[in-house]
């Protein structure tokens, strides 16, 4: 078996957030009724901005890896837009189960960490920790592998160490890190909606490229040696 350590990483990672039950339930509870109407940041549209900018520009490091998919780009930037502006605008999902289940009268999740950044206080709860942290990995795999393949392109070779010795399609699987992290954070009825399709969609674009790679010479080789994700 490749990647054992990883692997076993990976499971007492996602394991780990079983120790806080009564966090958990209340972080997706409050999403998914609305208790959270009354802690949450509205109307910083230029925060929405940013973040979109700069989540939506992962896209770019993804299209050096293949011919540009507007399909696919599209489903990110409808994901990453109607997550900001609900998070950070104008929050219609989270005021819709709000009103309709009564979500307003419920106590909203306890925060396990608060933080001021450039004038505006965010709160986190223990869901939305582990969440930030599959962030900054997923973040950290996908410009390792994008300055990896850069390398490779230019030398015209196939890219097979590094990131790419772990994982067949590292830069995918940053992205659906990315995209769990957020799923886990900030779990309303449209992200995870959104980020669900995203995910079985990239995760047949790595089947797509497969297919693609197969014609090129010692890319059977590395595909029995390296693991499709991880």
């Amino acid at each position: 078996m490749r990647n054992p350590v990883i692997r076993v990483a990976s499971v007492v990672f996602f394991l780990s957030m079983l120790l806080f039950p009564v966090s958990l339930y209340q972080h997706f509870s409050a999403h998914f009724i609305g208790s959270i109407t009354g802690s949450l940041i509205r109307d910083q549209w230029w925060l929405v901005l940013l973040n979109i900018v700069v989540f939506v520009s992962f896209l770019i490091p993804l299209s050096f890896r293949k011919r540009v998919d507007w399909k696919g780009f599209g489903l990110v930037g409808a994901f990453f837009v109607s997550l900001f502006v609900e998070m950070y605008g104008l929050p219609l999902t989270i005021f819709f189960v709000s009103r309709y289940l009564g979500g307003g009268s419920a106590p909203a999740p306890d925060l396990a960490l608060e933080v001021d950044l450039l004038g505006v206080g965010f709160g986190f709860t223990i869901p939305m920790v582990y969440g930030a942290l599959m962030m900054i990995i997923g973040s950290a795999i996908i410009m390792i592998g994008w300055v990896a393949l850069y390398r490779g392109v230019k030398k015209g070779v196939l890219v097979t160490s590094g990131v790419y010795s772990v994982s067949r399609h590292p830069q995918y699987l940053g992205f659906i890190l990315v995209v769990g992290g957020w799923m886990i954070g900030w779990p309303t009825i449209l992200t995870l909606i959104l980020g669900s399709v995203l995910v079985a969609w990239y995760v047949r674009v790595c089947i797509v490229e497969e297919r693609e790679m197969g014609r090129i010479a010692d890319y059977d080789a590395y595909k029995r040696r390296v693991p499709f994700l991880i």
